[in-house]
């Protein structure tokens, strides 16, 4: 058995150093974040104007849930078992709303699904065997949606275009080559730019790919971007591509106008662990990051559009395993098995709720608004965890 093997299985990031942050006794034990500035940040515990409880727990997969996406109608979730599993997303009141939902596999890799993001009519799905997946959806039936396999990226006349090149061979081990256009380790999370022309990934092998979503073709790779996996995508409306490797740094990618590439225009370093997780607030100002540590770093963009850290959330005890930004609020999971639901207003950020109710880390999560009036506004979460559950939460801010 494998150092991976024993000591990654609740965590599931790419570094092997991650696994000890998250047990150890207190916070006040552990060296705050480096430097991080706290005035501009004054955090109040849960108040009492926001109401939350589970609608509903969704079985069906037998392993951790690992991603979670909304295609229109309906919830996908993809599972450490291969599967990619179909939910209706009617408003639910009940868990009897769901007892119908028994048939809704829609597709089988070939290896643990990391991470998915829909495209129209189209699901990219990335897999612990190296590879993305292309599933063209079919719509034609309102209440099931049925998927085809399309493509496997890096694409076969991608592989022999470049094979018999020897400038496109990269060296991946002592006496072992491949092309460029291959990830060699596990591809942890994608990405679409803002106008879906290109898709990004990254992976435990430390590279950034970038791939035209219109005949699939691999057009970039940043080899050896970091010095340990990538974890941790997120991608900005004005171009700028955000990683997080659980060496603990976050980069910053662009490519400028007239140029061939992305180059590095920044390293951001705060975290004393590996990164987990990116999110960026909707109109791209603030970026987001958990990482093992503890902490959620927000970091915000300042003179010459260079993102500084203004504060820490802190809260949870256990690493930060997923964030996610929901219309104005935060969401972040953890491997203490709870997800906190942060505001923030005006330099202030509130935990407006904790979800319990998981009995293993929360490994994924996403959400949207359900209603909005000038009463109240209602949202709705969906958490995945390594208890193999998703659960529905319905959250009402007054």
């Amino acid at each position: 058995m494998s150092w991976h093997q024993i000591f990654q299985p609740d965590y599931d990031s790419g570094s092997h150093s991650n696994c000890f942050q998250s047990d150890l006794p207190s916070l006040c034990s552990q060296p705050s974040l480096i430097s991080v500035p706290t005035p501009e940040i004054h955090q109040q515990e849960h108040i009492s104007n926001a109401h939350h409880h589970c609608v509903a727990t969704l079985k069906g997969h037998t392993s951790y849930i690992s991603s979670l996406t909304f295609a229109g109608k309906f919830l996908l979730t993809g599972s450490s078992d291969r599967e990619i599993r179909s939910w209706k997303r009617n408003p639910l009141s009940s868990e009897s709303d769901y007892q119908d939902l028994t048939n809704n596999l829609v597709a089988v890799g070939k290896g643990a699904v990391k991470s998915l993001v829909v495209l129209a009519d189209r699901l990219f799905s990335a897999h612990q065997d190296h590879k993305i997946r292309v599933w063209r959806i079919n719509n034609d039936d309102p209440n099931h949606q049925k998927y085809t396999h399309l493509a496997t990226l890096p694409t076969l006349g991608d592989r022999v275009f470049k094979l018999f090149m020897p400038k496109n061979q990269v060296q991946i081990r002592r006496h072992k080559k491949c092309t460029w256009v291959h990830h060699v380790d596990t591809v942890s999370s994608l990405a679409l730019s803002t106008d879906k022309n290109l898709l990004y990934s990254v992976s435990w092998d430390r590279t950034l790919k970038i791939w035209r979503t219109s005949d699939f073709k691999c057009l970039e790779s940043v080899t050896n971007a970091y010095d340990d996996a990538i974890n941790a995508l997120a991608l900005s409306n004005d171009g700028d591509v955000y990683t997080g490797s659980a060496d603990k740094k976050i980069k910053v990618w662009k490519k400028d106008p007239g140029e061939k590439k992305h180059s590095l225009i920044a390293t951001m370093e705060r975290h004393n662990s590996g990164i987990n997780a990116l999110a960026l607030s909707l109109d791209g100002s603030v970026l987001y990051s958990g990482a093992s540590d503890r902490f959620i770093v927000v970091w915000k963009k300042g003179d010459g559009n260079v993102m500084v850290v203004v504060g820490a959330l802190r809260g949870h005890t256990k690493s930060i395993l997923c964030l996610a930004v929901v219309s104005h609020m935060v969401c972040s999971g953890s491997a203490d098995k709870t997800v906190r639901i942060w505001r923030g207003f005006d330099g202030t950020y509130s935990c407006l709720a904790i979800l319990e109710g998981h009995t293993g880390p929360v490994k994924c999560l996403t959400g949207a608004v359900e209603h909005c009036n000038p009463c109240n506004t209602s949202y709705v979460v969906y958490t995945g965890s390594l208890d193999c559950d998703i659960k529905v939460w319905k959250i009402t801010v007054l």
